[in-house]
């Protein structure tokens, strides 16, 4: 079974930073949680705010607990706000419904873990995550 080494989830971190780099983006965080959600790496820019951790870490974990993006999640809570906001007392590691929460899968389309990285504009922060994942080797959920 592929996944995500703690090799691999540095290499994650440090091309989201460079990504955030290059497209002049607030301070990120990341973090990389193996397909149980359990952590294997986090690190945080500096000038990141307090929250960072859990949020990055919500943005993964809701996205490996429903099977989709946390940018699908937030459609969801669009259009079905009760539910969303009942997963909550759920979920411990809570659940972040923006963009920025990414499934990495396998060569099947199995999860093998996510990616969450919180920072700038929701949109910014998946672009980022995306980057990680790709200069890693590995593959994003479609």
């Amino acid at each position: 079974m592929a996944r995500i080494s703690l090799e691999a989830a540095g290499d994650i971190i440090e091309a989201v930073f460079a990504k955030g780099a290059a497209l002049g983006l607030k301070p990120l965080s990341a973090a990389i949680l193996d397909a149980g959600g359990h952590l294997i790496a986090f690190a945080r820019q500096d000038g990141a705010s307090t929250l960072r951790p859990q949020i990055a870490v919500g943005k993964a974990a809701g996205a490996l607990g429903l099977g989709v993006s946390s940018r699908a999640i937030g459609q969801m809570a669009v259009d079905r706000p009760t539910f969303v906001a009942a997963l909550g007392s759920i979920v411990p590691s809570g659940i972040v419904p923006a963009a920025g929460g990414v499934i990495v899968v396998d060569a099947g389309g199995q999860p093998i873990g996510a990616v969450g990285v919180t920072g700038d504009t929701s949109d910014n922060d998946e672009i980022a995550a995306l980057a990680g994942i790709a200069a890693a080797g590995l593959q994003a959920q479609a």
